[in-house]
């Protein structure tokens, strides 16, 4: 194991036991990290965390999200119990979308990482600059 790293709880008895050096692609963990690591994902559950929303109204708050992607997003959330489906039997049919209450716990834990992102993107830029700097120098010294 790299030095550095730490060993997060797995799932025993899909690694033979013992704690994971690698997960596995089947991993539930894995599946599970995949899918609220994704960045429609966290945008849908934060958007959804202040409101129940239809369809085109999130589409319109979550700038960039193809039509298809957000469907997708939303279907992925709503099997795994995060997001809610409310369908109201009208002409056309109305659909909506909210948090559940799996969804809102997730969000909670997602604010932490959502706050330090906001509070250090001003590093991370700084770092990022560095970064092309030092790659464009050693571009122009190699040749």
């Amino acid at each position: 194991m790299q030095e550095g790293t730490f060993i997060a709880p797995g799932y025993p008895q899909e690694t033979g036991g013992r704690q994971p050096d690698v997960y596995a692609a089947n991993c539930p963990t894995r599946q599970l990290l995949d899918r609220i690591a994704d960045k429609w994902s966290v945008l849908i559950l934060t958007t959804l965390g202040m409101d129940e929303m239809r369809f085109n109204a999130l589409k319109r708050r979550i700038d960039g999200i193809s039509q298809k992607m957000l469907s997708q997003t939303l279907r992925s959330l709503e099997r795994d119990g995060l997001v809610a489906r409310h369908v109201v039997p009208t002409v056309p049919v109305t659909v909506s979308y909210a948090i559940t209450p799996l969804g809102s716990e997730l969000i909670a834990a997602l604010q932490a990482m959502i706050d330090w992102a906001e509070r250090r993107m001003a590093d991370v830029t700084l770092s990022q600059l560095a970064y092309d700097v030092r790659e464009r120098e050693l571009a122009e010294a190699i040749g």
